[in-house]
């Protein structure tokens, strides 16, 4: 399956970047991997993450301070958001 990253995916990813590279650039760098192999891992088996708190969706938890929020569309798997662990999601809307 083809996997895509969604504008405000990638926004995430970039966010997690500027918030970890200045300080610990190998950490930085070792997170990106991790999200690279997460989402190559979704490619071969889109199932692997367990029904998400969105319904549609599934969430992968590729390190324990991040949940890869995903939706399959026939043989696009969608990476919809970046979430840390600690932030309340689904977001509460007002």
């Amino acid at each position: 399956m083809r996997v895509v990253w969604t504008p405000e995916a990638v926004q995430d990813r970039i966010d997690i970047w500027d918030a970890t590279v200045s300080e610990h650039p190998r950490a930085a760098i070792r997170m990106d991997e991790i999200l690279t192999e997460a989402a190559a891992r979704l490619a071969e088996h889109p199932k692997l993450g367990p029904l998400g708190k969105v319904p549609g969706t599934r969430e992968l938890i590729p390190h324990r301070s991040y949940r890869l929020v995903y939706e399959i569309d026939r043989d696009v798997i969608w990476i919809l958001a970046l979430v840390h662990t600690a932030r309340q999601w689904p977001p509460v809307r007002d």
